[in-house]
């Protein structure tokens, strides 16, 4: 995997902590690494003492505990990763979870884990997501969170929504060292590079490949990035894929948890929430589930006056409304590029090409009414 050959260079920087000023620091414990991998195309039960062995190889204070101590269990199995529960009974027969990432294969060509790995530090830092315990051939361990994963319908429900609202207001907040460039169109033309020129061995998928007119595609990428230049939106270290399946809720303590963030990077705070409010169509991709003007605004007031929300104006309100329904359209071309090059080179089984066209075509039918009302806005001419 191309991005993981510098792993352990991005990794020597120490463990991230949280200043008093919110600023990250580094204290001297080294984030553990090894140079094992585990195969996720093996069954799981041929998986678990591969897992169990690089635990072990991970934490020297495991490596003498008899297998029998260590239990295995699927957490999820998305598309870009597979997520393990390992639970160990120790030596004093206290027990303690991690959770152990295995990365998709071919995920190198649409995440780059560098990037990742370097950010995940400064967020767990601030508080978010799980503790970085130690990367490996073809994953990392982190901290288990004790926490359900929300349901599409979840993220609508308005206390929920204010507090993923709050909480993306101050995952915005955090500084990530580096370029702060804005990575939607630098991301999504190289997902046109690549996925304009694929060739598939299966005769169907080819045939329906070619239906595509990568001219047309590329002149709307181009259009609508000339659109949204027009708004200046601000940059943020955004989180860009916030699905239900990256928010976990712990009922008992009310807590929220924003997890999972290999496509995280510095980008237009509208494309995060644009992306997030597309997300509420859930895994059958129905997009009439989209969260209506009112369902928004109440995510705006709390995104923009966390302690005030009542205290929004009205102005302010539009101008987010207009900024993140523009960047919705950026979410359905960025997603619909990433699909074509899963049908080539993710092993999968989805229908990755069926998932280009759902997400093209619902771009083609909001664009009018997007278009108009961004165009209305900047000319001063309407309110949306």
């Amino acid at each position: 995997m191309g991005a993981t050959n510098n792993i352990w260079t991005a990794m020597e920087a120490n463990h991230a902590k949280q200043s008093h000023n919110g600023n990250s620091t580094f204290d001297d414990h080294s984030i553990l690494h090894s140079n094992l991998s585990v195969d996720t195309a093996l069954p799981f039960p041929l998986m678990v003492p591969r897992v169990i062995a690089l635990c072990k190889d991970l934490f020297r204070k495991w490596a003498k505990l008899n297998d029998s101590c260590f239990s295995v269990d699927t957490v999820s199995g998305g598309i870009t990763n597979l997520l393990l529960k390992v639970s160990v009974k120790e030596e004093n027969g206290e027990y303690v979870s991690v959770t152990v990432r295995l990365y998709g294969p071919n995920t190198e060509y649409v995440i780059n884990r560098e990037r990742e790995l370097q950010a995940i530090k400064y967020l767990s830092a601030a508080g978010f997501g799980a503790k970085l315990l130690g990367v490996f051939g073809n994953g990392m361990v982190q901290s288990f969170i004790n926490a359900r994963t929300l349901t599409p319908a979840d993220m609508r429900k308005p206390k929920l929504v204010s507090e993923i609202a709050k909480q993306l207001r101050r995952f915005h907040q955090v500084e990530i060292p580096g370029s702060k460039e804005p990575q939607l169109w630098v991301d999504i033309f190289k997902f046109f590079e690549k996925a304009s020129t694929l060739q598939f061995e299966d005769t169907d998928k080819q045939r329906t490949y070619e239906l595509i007119s990568f001219k047309e595609v590329h002149k709307e990428v181009k259009e609508l990035k000339e659109l949204t230049t027009l708004l200046n939106s601000p940059v943020v270290f955004a989180h860009n894929d916030l699905l239900s399946g990256n928010l976990m809720h712990n009922d008992e303590q009310e807590k929220l948890y924003l997890i999972d963030f290999e496509y995280g990077s510095y980008n237009y705070r509208g494309f995060d929430i644009g992306n997030h409010f597309n997300e509420y169509a859930g895994y059958d991709c129905d997009y009439s589930l989209y969260p209506s003007k009112d369902e928004q605004y109440h995510f705006f007031r709390h995104y923009l006056e966390p302690e005030k929300p009542c205290e929004v104006s009205e102005k302010d309100l539009e101008a987010l409304y207009v900024e993140t329904n523009t960047f919705m359209l950026a979410s359905h071309l960025y997603w619909a590029l990433w699909a074509l090059i899963q049908a080539r080179m993710s092993p999968i089984d989805f229908d990755y090409l069926g998932y280009f066209f759902l997400r093209y075509n619902e771009y083609k039918k909001q664009k009018r009414m997007c278009f108009s009302l961004a165009k209305s806005h900047i000319s001063g001419s309407g309110k949306a």
